[in-house]
């Protein structure tokens, strides 16, 4: 009898027709994997296998527009979700109302956050405090009227490829010998289905991805540290025996186990690797063939994605596969990811209200952070001579100078076209870049004479923990000492000013935290929870509540 390995994970609910929505598992061996709606909807399909691993997509059609039906999954006619002794509300599928016209379109909710290590056994504290994602969904569980997030944006660094717990670390060493590179690193397929296993087996994480639809792109962490940050770094990892299996089996497990949920029906039923996959008993080398071409050819691939809420547009941006890392020409995204990027942003233009740039890596840092990676970009592009050029390729990797700043042209074209964006009577009310990676919280909101209201929303970590000497040289970044320091890296570097200018609005808030947007109509209203231990448990705290346009 076939058994639920991992999931069910709710992935892409439909706010078109408000119909559809997908639904992944894992199973345990191959079979049919059936969704069953309490409101008569049903859906099934057989797995696909990937490296002795099966795998299944269920979509979900019928669907009434706005209502919330429970659901349970079956493999081979046998129910295997919900557990007969989870303890939580049951998983439901939540469908948004068609908006008719003239009417107002629904309010949407957006929590997002970044870097998340998974959290240790029941029992055992961790070194990071409490886990947000688990707090979220505790109290959600214990509430079940409460207001649930619409969708979760997990922006980067969902797994750690590089940095293991205990017990991933012993099952490594049971598997082989960790003193052989990459040591106690994950090395292929196998291991990172482990560390999916280990993070959304949490059995609170477990239940929130199966009731709230998750949408995910991912960061150096789910790969490697500082991944792809620049050529030279590239070519060291290649001339390692090690590299070539692990960035391939990061591709692959990243496809099958979070990009593949990001695709609608539509493009599911249109995209001819999945198709090959699920046409073939074993559809591990097409999906190989596949990871081969896009870290050979990286334009080959396109991981970024658009995602349509009502009036509000999703612009998932990859900042890590998509880089041009020639010191001559480097970009954080190459020239078509740009012109998706643009075309994605234009199209319409006047028809959304909210747009949504969701990269794992800020646009606007401390100034001194910024002027610093400038400063270290020019280094290393030769611009004080070779010598520098040495200096500054080890500070960058030393100091993780890889930011949009680190890619000045990009920088300077991410900023244009927001201002473009963002001004004139088509305008939307805002456009918001969503990051992490960062390891603290903020609100920064730039000087440019725009229609719209424009904000840098950064909130990492999930669940991690951040040195105090990084802590105080984030605080020092957005100071005046910071800002009168940068001005020195920029006379050194020659790199004169940024195109525009920036503030800090909120923050830096520091600790494991969510953010939450609240979209109506032309309004947003931002929340900033932290995860905070008490007597009785963990909690989530409000630190923040502001609203970014509307009512004050």
């Amino acid at each position: 009898m076939a058994g639920l390995r991992l999931g069910p994970l709710l992935r892409h609910v439909d706010w078109d027709r408000g119909g559809s929505a997908t639904v992944w598992v894992e199973a345990d061996r191959p079979c049919t994997a059936e969704v069953r709606c309490a409101d008569g909807a049903t859906a099934s399909v057989r797995t696909f296998q990937i490296a002795g691993h099966h795998y299944a997509l269920v979509p979900v059609t019928g669907l009434t527009p706005g209502t919330t039906t429970a659901y349970e999954v079956l493999l081979d006619g046998v129910r295997v979700w919900p557990l007969s002794d989870g303890g939580f509300p049951p998983s439901t599928i939540t469908t948004p109302a068609v908006t008719r016209p003239g009417r107002a379109a629904p309010e949407l909710r957006v929590t997002f956050g970044s870097c998340r290590q998974a959290a240790p056994p029941a029992g055992r504290r961790g070194p990071h405090g409490p886990d947000a994602l688990d707090t979220l969904a505790a109290r959600l569980a214990a509430e079940p009227e409460a207001v649930r997030p619409d969708v979760l944006l997990l922006l980067g660094d969902q797994v750690y490829a590089d940095q293991l717990s205990r017990e991933t670390r012993r099952w490594l060493a049971a598997r082989r010998d960790l003193r052989e590179a990459p040591g106690a690193q994950v090395a292929d397929y196998e291991e990172y289905t482990r560390l999916y296993y280990e993070s959304w087996l949490d059995p609170e994480i477990r239940w929130l991805l199966s009731t709230v639809p998750s949408l995910q792109i991912f960061d150096d962490h789910d790969v490697v540290d500082d991944w792809n940050t620049s050529e030279a770094w590239l070519a060291g990892m290649r001339a390692t025996p090690w590299w070539r299996e692990r960035v391939l089996s990061g591709l692959m497990s990243y496809w099958v186990y979070q990009h593949l949920g990001n695709l609608s029906p539509a493009e599911l039923e249109t995209d001819e690797l999945y198709a090959a996959v699920r046409a073939s008993p074993d559809g591990t080398e097409a999906l190989r063939a596949f990871a081969a071409r896009a870290d050979a050819d990286p334009g080959s691939v396109r991981w970024s994605y658009r995602r349509d809420f009502g009036r509000s547009r999703l612009l998932m941006v990859d900042t890590r596969a998509a880089r041009v890392l020639a010191e001559d020409g480097r970009a954080m995204i190459d020239p078509a990811e740009h012109r998706w990027l643009r075309e994605n942003a234009l199209a319409g233009h006047g028809g959304y209200d909210h747009l949504l740039i969701g990269s794992s890596l800020p646009w606007l840092m401390p100034p001194l952070v910024h002027d610093a990676e400038v400063w270290n970009a020019a280094l290393c592009r030769g611009d004080r001579g070779p010598r520098w050029a040495r200096i500054g390729e080890d500070l960058r990797r030393r100091a993780d100078l890889e930011h949009w700043a680190a890619f000045p042209a990009s920088f300077a074209a991410l900023s244009d076209l927001i201002e473009e964006v963002g001004t004139g009577p088509r305008a939307p009310a805002t456009v918001m870049v969503l990051s992490g990676d960062v390891h603290h919280a903020y609100v920064a909101e730039p000087r440019i004479p725009t229609t719209a209201r424009v904000f840098q929303l950064t909130c990492s970590p999930v669940h991690n923990s951040i040195h105090t000497a990084v802590r105080f040289g984030f605080r020092l970044g957005w100071s005046r000492t910071g800002r009168w320091l940068g001005r020195g890296f920029s006379r050194h570097g020659r790199t004169g000013r940024p195109p525009l200018s920036w503030r800090r609005t909120g923050g830096p808030w520091f600790g494991n935290q969510l953010m939450t947007l609240s979209l109506a109509g032309r309004t947003a209203r931002l929340w900033l929870d932290q995860a905070r231990s008490g007597g009785s448990g963990a909690r989530l705290v409000t630190v923040l509540d502001r609203w970014l346009t509307g009512p004050e």
